[in-house]
């Protein structure tokens, strides 16, 4: 069974957004390349066409993926005044044991961007600090076994 998939609505909209350009310029290119490795003649040792149709196939791939996430995932709930309590879609300002502060924005697993410090609800972190409240310390497990914790400073959308 498949894990429930949920996007904060700038996710769903970047979704939107690839589904309409693969559907559109992408595919447009794609069938040009077809068209031209198909004007090189033999087909059976056409080395352009043979990229062309895997191309081709990947974008279809990708564009099947895209329309089942829009037509199965949830979109995350706009806070309407529960600013206090992390939920997907808030920013999290927190502190380690050290003191060293840290920023994450919470979002559903297929917007996670380690260099955005867009972090998944599902990863132990997001997890660990989905349903905090300012001023609690959270706990989690990293992958290497180590337990660690994590302050809650501020919460914002």
């Amino acid at each position: 069974m498949d894990k429930e998939i949920i996007l904060t609505p700038e996710g769903r909209q970047k979704l939107v957004d690839e589904l309409e350009w693969r559907e559109g310029e992408k595919h447009t290119e794609i069938i040009a390349a077809i068209k031209e490795a198909r004007e090189q003649g033999d087909l059976s040792e056409n080395a352009e066409y043979d990229a062309a149709k895997e191309e081709e196939a990947q974008n279809a791939a990708r564009v099947a993926e895209i329309r089942k996430i829009l037509s199965t995932a949830k979109l995350a709930e706009a806070s309407t005044g529960r600013k206090a309590i992390v939920s997907i879609g808030s920013t999290v300002e927190v502190s380690n044991e050290k003191g060293k502060k840290f920023s994450y924005t919470i979002v559903g697993t297929t917007e996670t961007d380690s260099l955005s410090n867009r972090i998944s609800n599902e990863s132990p972190v997001g997890a660990a600090l989905i349903g905090a409240k300012i001023g609690e310390t959270v706990e989690y497990v990293t992958p290497s076994g180590k337990t660690r914790s994590l302050k809650v400073e501020k919460i914002s959308r």
